[in-house]
């Protein structure tokens, strides 16, 4: 691993394992609130029922976190899989019309706020992607 890459990876790294670890005690509640805002989005996640989703979830953040940590993981293995996750969040956000303005104006409404962050973790996932040498 580059010492360049050391920042991006940490700070989305760091950020998605809390996030999961966080979810790991989920209650019932939050299980249900989360997976109908990505069934929602993604339709065939509508027969995964929302405590196996949240423990699912759960598990990919944690592995994904754990991943953009370790430096043993190539950069480009964990940027690929920083870049699948964080693109299908960018996903479920432009497919949920409240998180965003109307019609094609993505820009976030209040409710969209915490979820259009993600799209700085794509942005690391692109730059560790396409860094050469």
């Amino acid at each position: 691993m580059k010492l360049r890459h050391v920042p991006p990876r940490l700070a989305a790294g760091a950020y998605i394992l809390n996030s999961g670890l966080s979810k790991r005690g989920g209650d019932e509640g939050t299980a249900q609130a989360l997976h109908a805002m990505a069934a929602n989005a993604y339709p065939f996640l509508e027969d995964v029922e929302p405590r196996t989703f949240l423990r699912a979830l759960s598990a990919a953040e944690i592995a994904l976190g754990a991943a953009l940590l370790l430096p043993a993981v190539p950069t480009k293995l964990a940027a690929l899989a920083l870049g699948a996750f964080s693109g299908g969040l960018v996903g479920m956000y432009a497919r949920t019309p409240a998180l965003h303005g109307e019609g094609y104006d993505l820009r976030p409404s209040p409710d969209g706020i915490g979820v259009a962050k993600d799209v700085f973790l794509v942005g690391i996932a692109a730059n560790l992607l396409l860094d050469r040498d």
